[in-house]
């Protein structure tokens, strides 16, 4: 269990903690405030930003969409090269500081953005970024990663660097108030795959990252449990704080990792337009009786210590239907329907783009080549 973890990112925790921005970013800073569709000013958060930066010089990029894309984000990255923009400031969900992250590499950058997604250019440095988190789901905004997609190709790759960790995140709960129900649920289905893919793997003895993790989908599992009860602090705060915690590198440390869940989940959200929990959702459990063989363990552990099931002959499969009911719970399907043409097309132009995408061999055994990938695919499409 050898391993180096940290993280710099500086969190303000909290109601009324957007006003903590004002000293977070140096005042001779030029801001570039990116956010998404506007809810920010439906909701009180752009003028709690506005009142925060009333010392500072800044300007505001708007529009990023779920799932951000390139063509969008090139936008926001000629614009921060044209005003000589000295910080980044995301204010949204995981896709607008995702994209933020973007703009903050490519805008240093003399090629093509999109060099950095292919891995042709590898990120040493980045506009200096900071967050406000308005969705928790991805926990974007204490982590080194993005994902991006180009709507040309429909292709949605990710890309890791340190230069793009948030300097700080601001994590106000009560902006969770206005949000959709499908959008907590999003959340909360999202937080939850973000442990498993560091979770659900071998046993390694890494009794921190294990306990930590299990506590982490318990509470996931009470906040889903307590839904109808989500217009509250207490929660709001819960599933904030856990979605955080959830993907901040913690518990991923010194332990082996999947994500193959999310290789494959990419490919629905691309091409059909799957909110990215819910595809995740849809394949994880047919991902999850494929691989059994080296899962079995882990899934034994989590039956016991996270579902509070009893021993048993079909321990592992008892948890793999714990899993799916948790997400039916929620309404959320794990079977996916809503394709057009045949069910074998629909599977063969996402096992098409896995390897257009050079997704050839994926999991933390490498045991998922093309042809298991169409195997858990097509289980996974009604």
């Amino acid at each position: 269990m050898n391993f180096t973890y940290a993280n710099s990112a500086q969190i303000f925790f909290g109601q009324g903690q957007i006003a903590s921005v004002a000293t977070a970013i140096d005042a001779d800073a030029k801001v570039l405030v990116i956010y998404g569709g506007g809810s920010i000013k439906k909701n009180g958060v752009y003028d709690q930003v506005k009142e925060a930066l009333s010392g500072h010089k800044w300007i505001e990029f708007s529009g990023v969409e779920p799932n951000p894309t390139v063509e969008t984000l090139d936008k926001a990255v000629a614009l921060a090269k044209s005003e000589n923009v000295d910080f980044i400031l995301a204010v949204g969900g995981g896709s607008v500081i995702d994209g933020s992250k973007y703009v903050a590499a490519a805008a240093l950058y003399a090629g093509e953005g999109w060099d950095i997604l292919e891995r042709k250019y590898q990120v040493e440095k980045a506009i200096p970024i900071g967050a406000i988190l308005t969705l928790p789901a991805t926990g974007s905004e204490t982590n080194m990663g993005a994902v991006v997609t180009k709507s040309a190709t429909q292709t949605k790759l990710s890309f890791l660097s340190p230069a793009v960790l948030p300097r700080f995140a601001v994590l106000d709960p009560d902006v969770m108030k206005t949000l959709p129900e499908r959008q907590l649920v999003n959340g909360l289905v999202d937080a939850w795959v973000h442990i498993c893919e560091q979770y659900l793997t071998s046993p390694q003895g890494a009794m921190v990252q294990d306990g930590y993790a299990e506590a982490l989908l318990k509470n996931l599992l009470v906040l889903a449990a307590d839904f109808d009860n989500r217009d509250n602090d207490s929660w709001r705060a819960n599933l904030m704080w856990t979605a955080n915690q959830a993907l901040n590198g913690l518990i991923g440390s010194g332990v082996s990792q999947d994500w193959s869940t999310h290789m494959i989940g990419h490919e629905l959200t691309a091409m059909f337009g799957v909110d990215h929990a819910r595809s995740l959702a849809i394949i994880q459990p047919s991902l999850m009786r494929n691989q059994i063989k080296y899962k079995k363990a882990k899934l034994e552990q989590m039956a016991v210590n996270v579902f509070g099931l009893s021993e048993g002959e079909d321990l592992s499969e008892a948890c793999i239907q714990a899993i799916e009911a948790f997400y039916n719970g929620l309404d959320v399907q794990t079977s996916f329907a809503d394709y057009e043409g045949t069910k074998d097309e629909a599977v063969d132009a996402v096992i098409a783009k896995l390897q257009g995408n050079g997704m050839l061999v994926i999991g933390e055994n490498q045991s998922i080549d093309i042809a298991t990938s169409r195997a858990i695919v097509a289980q996974a499409f009604a």
